[in-house]
């Protein structure tokens, strides 16, 4: 079997297909939180603690010299970047856990057993009618 007619038989297969659109649809998801954090969480956060942009917060390692930039550390992204994750990572706890809800309720419920063939039953007559024999 050659490579590309093993690659086209996992690129096929199911799983992958399933994970390529998880993986599309977390970073539009990651995307849409990112926005709505930096656009409408933080802000009000800054408001409460003074006025603070947190994009701004940074620490100055050294000062712009000439031409070359400040050396900053931005610890307001990172806390920006860390309430994302917070987020992003609360909401995939709920969806993972609604789905193991959905998949208990589904195994808890006992199937019919299904009804027996022709043939079982025609045995179950003949075995029944060899012991009234008996």
């Amino acid at each position: 079997m050659g490579m590309m007619s093993e690659f086209k038989e996992f690129a096929v297969k199911g799983n992958v297909v399933d994970m390529a659109v998880g993986i599309i649809i977390g970073a539009a998801f990651g995307k849409i939180v990112s926005s709505f954090v930096g656009g409408v969480v933080m802000p009000p956060i800054g408001v409460l603690i003074g006025g603070v942009n947190f994009a701004d917060l940074g620490y100055v390692i050294q000062e712009a010299v000439g031409e070359a930039p400040a050396v900053i550390i931005n610890y307001g992204s990172f806390i920006q970047a860390l309430i994302d994750f917070t987020i992003i990572a609360f909401a995939i706890f709920i969806a993972v856990k609604a789905i193991n809800s959905v998949k208990k309720k589904e195994e808890a419920a006992p199937s019919a057993p299904p009804e027996p063939s022709k043939e079982e039953l025609l045995l179950t007559e003949i075995r029944d009618l060899l012991k009234q024999q008996k």
